[in-house]
């Protein structure tokens, strides 16, 4: 996470803090989402050689995201957001193969999931989440915590 820190830090965004070993990163930028996503996907590629997507959410669309989950009473973290680039496709959760427990319901650029006995024993597949990456509600909330800290200042 060092390393990506540095990366951000280097692209000029500001107040850059991570969040855990899975490429959680929360800076200020006055740069357009999709200038962002471009400036670390180049970045990435450059350090790592290989193609690495990226996902970018404002605060607003972090905040409007866990307000939208639609397993409000769920175990936050067995409930996962699975951030995509662009809207998931109507039919996506009829492509979805080896549910058991889990709910599903599309969002507007994410997959909702509830993992009613978690993850790890799940065998759940939706091909529209193949480009994705998925947040539990826990990691949401901070990572949003961690925005609004920034951006007042403290």
């Amino acid at each position: 996470m060092t390393e990506l820190k540095a990366m951000c830090i280097g692209a000029g965004f500001g107040q850059v803090e991570t969040y855990i070993a899975s490429g959680n990163v929360v800076f200020e930028s006055k740069s357009s989402p999709k200038k962002v996503k471009s400036e670390l996907e180049a970045r990435l590629l450059a350090y790592t050689g290989i193609s690495v997507g990226v996902v970018v959410r404002t605060a607003s669309e972090m905040e409007a995201v866990l307000k939208a989950n639609p397993f409000p009473k769920a175990a936050p973290n067995h409930t996962v957001a699975i951030f995509l680039d662009e809207p998931p496709p109507s039919d996506a959760l009829a492509h979805a193969a080896g549910a058991n427990e889990e709910e599903m319901r599309l969002g507007k650029r994410e997959i909702y999931v509830h993992y009613g006995t978690g993850m790890g024993r799940s065998k759940l597949r939706i091909p529209a989440a193949k480009n994705g990456t998925a947040r539990n509600m826990n990691t949401i909330a901070k990572l949003l915590e961690m925005a609004a800290k920034n951006l007042s200042g403290q």
